[in-house]
């Protein structure tokens, strides 16, 4: 169930207030960039690593990957200005692959075992993103005022990897692209299509490195995972 991973990483994370990249800044003394890296490294099926990159933060990821050997990494072509763009200018790189993944370079605590869940229904169905149920009450709101209580039972809080044929998720990118829509992930492109995407069950720890808030979390995870700053 070999597969090719597309990582994101030019964004400016405003959010973190950090003044810079915030892949750069340190989990348990290493980079969230690296920490993500690391399980495709260490994942056998894994055959190749994308990283979308900003031009001028290309010459220091290289040093990073050195010095912390990574090395699967097959690109590191200029990122978009939004996620989107930086996914198609990596797939229009790549050879075609059976199955490609799509992971937040932000999300360093995504496990193997999701990940081969998510590549086995990609290989089957197509499509297939991770995500989580929601378990807090939602509210559909307007105007500062509650419009409906929704069933939280069919609704999912939506995650990354997200596992597609290599095929589908290139129409799905080409077609975006001639027609101008910029979607908020990849799965909203091949739903576009008329395809259907699956979902996997994945796991709350599978944070999102956002706010400084989520540092704090992501240091407790590391901790429970017997991982020590």
């Amino acid at each position: 169930m070999q597969y090719e991973v597309v990582l994101p990483a030019a964004g400016s994370g405003k959010r973190m207030g950090a003044g810079q990249n915030k892949l750069f800044l340190l989990l348990a003394n290493k980079p969230i960039l690296i920490h993500t890296l690391e399980v495709f490294e260490q994942d056998e099926n894994c055959t190749g690593i994308w990283l979308a990159v900003k031009p001028e933060e290309r010459e220091f990821i290289q040093q990073l990957l050195r010095e912390y050997q990574i090395t699967k990494v097959k690109g590191l072509p200029d990122g978009g200005e939004e996620r989107q763009h930086s996914v198609h200018s990596c797939i229009k790189e790549m050879e075609q692959v059976e199955i490609v993944l799509v992971h937040d370079a932000a999300r360093p605590f995504i496990t193997q075992n999701i990940i081969a869940s998510l590549v086995k229904r990609a290989i089957e169905q197509g499509a297939a993103i991770a995500g989580v149920k929601a378990k807090d009450t939602m509210k559909k709101v307007k105007d500062g005022i509650i419009v409906e209580t929704v069933d939280r039972e069919s609704l999912w809080m939506i995650q990354t990897p997200q596992a597609f044929r290599y095929d589908l998720l290139a129409e799905a990118e080409d077609v975006a692209e001639k027609v101008g829509f910029l979607g908020t992930d990849e799965a909203m492109l091949v739903e576009r299509l008329g395809y259907p995407v699956h979902i996997v069950e994945a796991s709350y720890d599978n944070l999102k490195m956002t706010t400084k808030e989520d540092l704090v979390l992501g240091e407790a995870i590391l901790k429970k995972r017997g991982i020590n700053s």
